[in-house]
């Protein structure tokens, strides 16, 4: 484990009870992640929860969170609803390779120069961190959210069960089914385009195109103005060190140049915040809703497939009655598809209508929480530097005198 995530991170702890809590189906819930551990090779959450009879905390891995997400994606009653997308699996492969570059130059770098360099490594591996958490924890609060999904039985047991829940990622195998199964049941989407040309609702399925291209666009344009916000960041390191060497040189500006280069460090320090903030608030948000968006997409494509499945049953029940022949089993089988397909048309309506709604309001509140803590990094960065240009006009003038 890298040495600065015993201060950054608080120990998440086990519980020794490991009998699952009874929690009513009419309550509120509130979900957050309170703590978070890092290890080498994963992440242990303490998730915690909050409900009218009390509170209750259980540690969980991201294997765990993959669990949840897809036996809720792959339970046949949730069909007509959207599925949030799953957190994305913590990456921290970036920071530890920077890290033993880091170790393995140490004795290149002078003590300046590697302490300032572990002071990047240290802000950017945080920032990855609460990223990680962020996204964690909107997949938990969606659910919680959610009418239908905060009453699942395999959501209260990952709420609610103290002990390891032991379950596994998809092999290989069953990684090529699942891929298989979609690949048709995209090809069957393709190969009947003109099912539903007059349907009421292709006006949200064009808008959806087109707003998840949009979205993919501009958090691909967000993360290169983050990127290049990184880059500022790690220039600021390089150069002050560079005028520290500098002024070993030039006997001159020994009094000078330190004040500068504390100046430019504090500077990074202002802007390695601003641009976590940007990340987590404008290019995670706008990542999660373009994925959000197709979650609504593959809704509407399972609607169209019932919408095949009704209208293949209505055909199976002609022949049945020409041929006179199970015509009560066909009938049978066309009214279990007709009310599947109103059952997922009536419950997708509501779900485009609550979708919408809740898109607009995160990224209003998204927005404005970015403004003001760009508004507050900005104030710091112009402190940091006339705190700096006094600095140095109180050496020119003791110079002076």
């Amino acid at each position: 484990m890298l040495a600065f995530q015993e201060d950054a991170e608080a120990n998440a702890r086990n519980s020794k009870d490991s009998a699952p809590v009874t929690v009513d189906s009419s309550e509120d819930l509130a979900v957050d992640i309170s703590d978070a551990l890092s290890e080498r090779d994963k992440v242990k959450f303490t998730v915690h929860t909050r409900y009218t009879s009390g509170e209750h905390s259980v540690v969980r891995e991201h294997e765990e969170f993959i669990w949840l997400h897809t036996v809720i994606e792959e339970h046949p009653p949730y069909a007509g609803y959207i599925i949030p997308p799953p957190p994305p699996r913590p990456d921290f492969d970036a920071s530890r390779e920077k890290l033993q570059k880091l170790g393995e130059g140490e004795g290149t770098m002078t003590k300046d120069e590697f302490a300032k360099m572990k002071a990047e490594l240290e802000a950017e591996y945080l920032a990855t961190f609460k990223k990680t958490v962020a996204m964690h924890e909107m997949f938990l609060q969606r659910l919680a959210s959610h009418r239908i999904f905060k009453n699942d039985p395999n959501f209260k047991i990952f709420l609610t069960y103290k002990d390891d829940l032991s379950v596994r990622g998809r092999n290989k195998k069953e990684m090529f089914q699942k891929f298989f199964t979609k690949l048709n049941q995209s090809a069957d989407d393709f190969m009947s385009p003109s099912v539903e040309r007059s349907d009421s609702f292709d006006p949200q399925k064009h808008f959806l195109i087109s707003y998840q291209s949009h979205v993919e666009n501009a958090y691909q344009k967000a993360d290169k103005m983050t990127q290049a916000h990184k880059r500022l960041a790690d220039n600021y390191i390089r150069i002050s060190t560079q005028f520290l060497e500098l002024s070993k040189m030039e006997s001159q500006l020994r009094k000078y140049i330190p004040k500068f280069s504390d100046g430019l460090e504090k500077a990074r320090k202002c802007e390695s915040r601003a641009c976590s903030d940007m990340d987590l608030k404008l290019t995670d948000i706008l990542k999660y809703y373009h994925n959000e968006t197709k979650a609504a997409r593959d809704l509407m494509q399972r609607r169209q497939r019932c919408l095949l499945d009704y209208e293949n049953a209505n055909k199976q029940l002609e022949k049945a009655r020409l041929r006179e022949r199970e015509v009560s089993s066909a009938e049978e089988c066309q009214r279990e598809a007709s009310s599947r397909y109103e059952d997922i048309t009536s419950t997708m309506e509501k779900e485009l209508l609550g979708f919408r709604s809740r898109r607009i309001s995160n990224y209003k509140k998204s927005l404005i929480e970015l403004a003001e803590l760009q508004v507050k990094h900005n104030k710091s960065a112009l402190q940091v530097l006339r705190n700096c240009l006094l600095s140095l006009k109180s050496e020119m003038i003791q110079d002076e005198l």
